[in-house]
């Protein structure tokens, strides 16, 4: 089985279990969304500015393994045209259930972005790409095919890690693992990352991910900093993630 085999069984897992990520937004808040009022992650705490989005009125949205039913549907009460990739049974299931009940068409393509993204060049105008990256071996290659699949003016937004997270004990209190974190390549963090249902998950440079959006020709044109939200690392305000803003 691949990892990214593992990762999806692991998020359907987390899914019935009652997964903060992976709870459909409820009829209130698409009504919300509606009289324009709403707000969306990338990150776990803040919210994404709305000026990072500007007018979404009939664009052209992917949700870059953003399945849940949470950001897409807001989307598309703002009046866009939204597509959502993930490999979660539970997340492209949850997606289409809200847009069941509420009404609207989204197409939920079943994928792994990992792989060549199923699109035509230049078909969206704006990428919304919550923290997922984390569950990625190599992050470059997704950067050149958002790049690919976002029209020229496109918007890359970016929710990711820092790899802070991965060095310290379930406690946040002892430094524990070196980095890079990956399971792959090291069989302690492997065995760890089975027992305790962790996923596969792998710590990234900014390097690799600044870096990465930079070498694929995006322009940055703002971000921010979060931390996890609950934890030891929170509550000494830690930031663990941050959040990008990029154009091609």
């Amino acid at each position: 089985m691949s990892y990214q085999e593992i990762n999806s069984k692991i998020i359907d897992s987390w899914c019935d279990a009652g997964w903060q990520w992976g709870k459909p937004i409820t009829h209130e808040d698409y009504e919300k969304a509606l009289n324009g009022e709403w707000n969306v992650y990338l990150t776990p705490t803040k919210y994404v500015p709305k000026a990072w989005f500007g007018d979404l009125k009939s664009k052209k949205i992917l949700g870059l393994a953003s399945g849940g039913g949470q950001q897409i549907p807001i989307f598309t009460a703002l009046g866009a045209k939204c597509t959502v990739l993930d490999y979660s049974d539970s997340q492209c299931n949850s997606e289409r259930m809200v847009a069941k009940r509420e009404g609207y068409d989204v197409e939920v393509v079943q994928g792994d972005m990992t792989k060549r993204l199923p699109f035509e060049d230049e078909t969206f105008d704006l990428i919304f790409h919550p923290v997922s990256n984390s569950y990625v071996e190599e992050v470059k290659p997704i950067f050149q095919e958002c790049y690919r699949v976002l029209k020229k003016g496109g918007i890359l937004l970016c929710g990711l890690d820092n790899g802070m997270n991965y060095i310290f004990d379930e406690t946040e209190t002892f430094i524990k693992y070196k980095l890079p974190f990956n399971p792959l390549r090291d069989s302690e963090i492997y065995e760890d990352s089975i027992r305790n249902d962790w996923g596969i998950q792998f710590s990234h440079t900014l390097e690799e991910q600044i870096g990465g959006q930079l070498e694929a020709g995006f322009i940055l044109t703002d971000l921010y900093e979060d931390t996890n939200g609950e934890g030891k690392l929170h509550e000494f305000n830690v930031p663990t993630f941050f959040a990008t803003r990029a154009v091609k």
